[in-house]
């Protein structure tokens, strides 16, 4: 397979590197110039050439001798090594920057943390160090050195790596005591060692001269990518092979030129050059695919580094499946079976009461109608469900096609949609409550025995307005459904969404086919005007909450505002009618709506002030994990029904929450468009939410919830995070 011809050839090119490394250094010290310039490739008088470099890139990095924040240059032959501080003085700060800085003669580099198929990474000890209780090293992002198939990570030229120096006792003079070692190679490679020493004194902690050489390093470690405009969308791995596979999909601001990709962990593995597999018209998002000496496990922790110039980003996450280029026609078969299934259970959520409203009132009106009236009646509304269904799927291909994120209710994370549905819905209140009624031609309505019923038109209307505000929500099976629908083609995509359709349409059909159970209904009468008022209360309750969404997305001033001209369109269409007082319970129930409108920012400030919550963040995370602490991970939004159920009855359940205060617990809002919260959840093969996870020493991977919490699942899981089960 891939490293099967060359592996006895990388062994003996190996060996032959040691045994050069072997007699350079055991022989530099006593080396002459003629011997080095042998040793170099040099020819005469390129030695001093050569050493002329290596003062002017000294001088170039700073002073040559020792100042007061930096220790001498440590020369050897291929370039010197020193520290350096960013501070003349440690103030009385816990902790200073300071910077291990290496300067290189052309042609010869060092390595990375993770060097690849040969060579070993700079080492420090600190032993002998006073005032200085531990150190932590931050590692530039690195290029890539391919040489006869042997590929190697490290840097050229001039590099220096940043180290927070974290102090025993504030206010006390440091003094570092570095003991280096570092393997320099260019076509031979040199084991070296240098002992290096730096005194920052007691003192203010003003800025040194180094101060800009060394931030300028830190800005080119890696971070989440987000700085830079960089977001990682999959990681996934195909089982199975005898060879390992993995791909890795990015997503940039701006077009990607030469992405490169290294990866670390699962038991040091090695990768092969990076291949795009796939590349958008725009470069803005590429498909990066890579063989491993040996198969990597679906959910092992990976840290992924993705580099593309001076931009770089960082993640360490678990792999997830890559799925293969065929399915089997079980497997289609299967998937198509959860997607009814979810679809079904959809017109149980909580999402789709606001408008149950419209489903009682196309039962009643039909009361006492002819058979045939009623049967295409229902068959128009479940033609509007079926239709809404099919242009999100086409939306959904349309996105996916242009490289921007899907997922399943992403529609409300749109404002115009918000302000269409807040206004649509406002005029449907108004109608169920009588302000004014919708004058349809007569082609579109029909007569059943003499009783006039909803236009087919409005039954269509009613499927397309259940199928929109039911996208909040997320549906056992559901989620599965979908997820493989937008991991899969166009034809895919529009098959699946086509079954969610028909099983959230199924109640329409039913009633299709068995006209009677609407037909046996009473006829309308007074009755009715009360129980339409009550429906457009419903409806009412509805706008109220889509206001509170949209003062997220665009300030409380626009949704009052947004409000306040809803209350004066009913109060217009009110006008007309007698007694004046009849549009009171409408005003009633749109300003109690800007009142909670009003309380929705103090009430997102005090939450976040609880304590218990931490903004999420996939390297917090992935150093929580890393130290054997267990963290529970929720994904919600304002707009999803679904996550203020599971929050209401489980995530503030007096058990769950006592045991989350002994955890790590992290919050995302996908309330407006997030694309680092989109790719996460991507990864999990999740589009839509409510989404959580848990983490911890017995599940690194993280172990997915149901759609759906209850106490019991999430207080198991957390038990079985942290090991315990």
């Amino acid at each position: 397979m891939y490293y099967a011809g060359r592996t006895l050839w990388v062994g003996l090119w190996q060996i032959v590197l040691i045994l050069l490394a072997w007699l350079v250094a055991a022989s530099e010290v006593s080396l002459s110039a003629t011997t080095v310039e042998k040793e170099l490739g040099l020819e005469s008088g390129d030695w001093t050439q050569s050493a002329a470099q290596l003062d002017s890139l000294l001088l170039s990095t700073g002073e040559e001798t020792a100042g007061p924040s930096a220790s001498p240059w440590v020369r050897h032959s291929q370039g010197a090594v020193r520290l350096v501080s960013t501070v003349t003085g440690v103030g009385t700060s816990h902790s200073i920057l300071l910077g291990l800085q290496f300067a290189l003669q052309p042609h010869w580099k060092i390595y990375w943390r993770a060097p690849g198929e040969t060579g070993y990474p700079p080492t420090v000890d600190w032993g002998g160090s006073q005032n200085l209780a531990k150190t932590r090293i931050a590692w530039p992002a690195p290029r890539r050195f391919s040489f006869q198939g042997v590929e190697t990570a490290g840097y050229e030229g001039e590099v220096i790596f940043p180290i927070t120096a974290i102090l025993e006792r504030p206010g006390v003079p440091l003094m570092g005591h570095a003991n280096i070692e570092f393997l320099v190679c260019s076509t031979l490679c040199v084991p070296q060692r240098a002992v290096l020493d730096l005194l920052v004194r007691d003192g203010p902690a003003e800025s040194s001269p180094f101060i800009h050489l060394v931030e300028r390093s830190a800005a080119r470690v890696p971070g989440d990518g987000r700085a830079a405009g960089l977001h990682l969308i999959t990681a996934t791995t195909q089982p199975g092979t005898k060879d390992g596979l993995i791909e890795v999909a990015v997503e940039a601001e701006l077009p990607l030129a030469a992405p490169d990709l290294f990866i670390e962990g699962h038991n040091n593995v090695r990768a092969s050059l990076p291949q795009i597999s796939q590349r958008s018209r725009d470069s803005r998002h590429v498909v990066l695919r890579v063989r491993t000496r040996s198969p990597v496990a679906v959910g092992a922790l990976v840290t992924l580094t993705v580099v593309d110039g001076v931009r770089a980003l960082e993640a360490t996450v678990p792999l997830g499946t890559l799925v293969a280029d065929h399915d089997t026609i079980f497997e289609i078969g299967i998937i198509l079976s959860l997607a009814f299934l979810g679809g079904l259970i959809l017109n149980l959520m909580p999402c789709v009461l606001p408008v149950l409203s419209l489903k009682v009132m196309t039962m009643i009106s039909h009361g006492g109608a002819e058979r045939l009236a009623v049967r295409w009646s229902f068959v128009a509304s479940a033609a509007g469900v079926l239709f809404s269904f099919m242009l999100l799927a086409a939306a959904t291909i349309t996105l996916k096609a242009t490289g921007a994120a899907v997922g399943w209710g992403i529609q409300f994370q749109q404002p115009l949609f918000l302000s269409i549905m807040i206004i649509v819905l406002t005029l449907f209140t108004a109608n169920l409550w009588g302000l004014f009624e919708i004058s349809l031609p007569s082609w579109l309505t029909d007569q059943g025995g003499g009783v006039r019923t909803y236009g087919y038109t409005g039954a269509f209307l009613t499927g397309i307005f259940a199928t929109l505000l039911a996208t909040p929500c997320s549906a056992p099976f559901l989620g599965t459904a979908v997820g493989f629908a937008l991991a899969r083609g166009p034809v895919e995509i529009l098959l699946i969404f086509m079954v969610l359709g028909i099983g959230m349409a199924m109640p329409y059909i039913l009633v299709a086919i068995f006209p009677t159970l609407a037909v046996r209904l009473p006829q309308p009468g007074p009755w009715m005007i009360w129980l339409k008022g009550l429906m457009g209360l419903a409806l009412a309750a509805t706008v109220v909450w889509l206001l509170t969404v949209f003062a997220v997305q665009v300030g409380e001033t626009t949704a009052i505002l947004t409000g306040a001209a809803m209350v004066t369109v009913i109060g217009i269409l009110a006008s007309r009618l007698h007694p004046p007082l009849r549009p009171l319970p409408v005003a009633v129930v749109i300003s109690v709506g800007l009142t909670i409108i009003a309380q929705v920012g103090q009430e997102r400030e005090t939450l976040s002030h609880q304590g218990l919550w931490l903004p999420f963040n996939e390297n917090v995370l992935a150093h929580h994990v890393a130290n054997g602490r267990v963290v529970f991970v929720d994904i919600t939004a304002d707009w999803c029904i679904t996550c203020r159920i599971n929050k209401a009855l489980v995530l503030s359940h007096r058990e769950v929450v006592k045991r989350l205060q002994d955890v790590v617990a992290m919050q995302a809002d996908w309330t407006r468009p997030d694309v680092g919260v989109s790719a996460y959840l991507t990864r999990f093969g999740r589009y839509g939410i409510p989404f959580n996870v848990v983490y911890g020493p017995g599940a690194r991977q993280g172990i997915a919830l149901p759609e759906l919490l209850t106490a019991e699942v999430v207080l198991q899981a957390l038990e079985t995070a942290a090991g315990r089960v």
